[in-house]
């Protein structure tokens, strides 16, 4: 485990973020979960966020989409500080989250789960077949009660929910997680897309065969802080950096 000491204070900072937190408290009832968060989220790239579990990864996505409150600090997101502001503000100015619950509607049919989806009116069939590319599954069972779906299926509506419109800002948390090794590739391949649209994304996840190949910045947390910050080639190449900042390797994050 690493110790808040270890911030690596040398990591050079973001050249142009979109989403910048500054000194992010939040508490949960009598619990103090993330004691100071600074972190810069490169506009247009995938960054992702590692931790072990505990450290305040969730709790720092929940922050900045409003679900939870930060008590002190700031949370700037494209030149507006929106650490006040409510979780529909906050997803009308250009964020999606994808949570770890695959939080669909169950009783809908996927048309329905996207179709409320879209603020902005129908639903873009041309934008729904782009999103169907790299997840035929959904167009399969367009009229199924989204409940009725496996957990992967299930995942893929709730990221097909978060783009069906175009956002600046994708949150997601530990989208492979139970997945099988043919849906992670499809999440790979949508991911890269959506990189390639300059949609900047922020990743909590544990598999790092899946964010070594994607990830453009990484940052490290501890203890509801972030002990470190830099590129992902540079973690991704050096052991000795990942044992201190994890105990061990990231390979064995799989």
């Amino acid at each position: 485990m690493a110790h808040p000491n270890l911030r690596d204070v040398n990591a050079a900072p973001a050249a142009d973020p979109i989403l910048t937190l500054s000194g992010v408290h939040t508490h949960i009832g009598q619990y103090h979960i993330l004691q100071g968060v600074d972190m810069a989220v490169p506009r247009g790239g995938l960054a992702v966020l590692l931790g072990r579990n505990g450290a305040g990864k969730t709790t720092t996505l929940r922050t900045i989409m409003g679900l939870w409150k930060a008590s002190r600090g700031s949370i700037v997101f494209d030149g507006r500080d929106i650490s006040k502001m409510t979780t529909p503000d906050i997803a009308r100015a250009g964020i999606a989250y994808v949570p770890e619950s695959m939080a669909v509607f169950s009783e809908l049919t996927v048309r329905e789960n996207l179709y409320l989806a879209a603020r902005s009116g129908p639903l873009d069939a041309a934008r729904v077949d782009w999103i169907c590319g790299f997840f035929p599954a959904l167009k399969r069972f367009w009229n199924y009660p989204a409940g009725n779906l496996s957990g992967g299926q299930k995942q893929m509506v709730a990221i097909a929910r978060a783009i069906v419109e175009p956002r600046q800002l994708l949150l997601v948390d530990e989208p492979t997680k139970g997945l099988a090794p043919a849906i992670v590739q499809s999440l790979m391949a949508a991911f890269r897309e959506l990189k390639d649209t300059r949609t900047t994304i922020l990743l909590v996840e544990q598999n790092f065969n899946f964010v070594r190949s994607l990830g453009d910045s990484v940052s490290v947390m501890d203890d509801g802080r972030v002990v470190h910050a830099g590129l992902m080639h540079d973690l991704a190449g050096d052991a000795a950096l990942q044992q201190r900042l994890l105990g061990l390797s990231l390979d064995s994050h799989q």
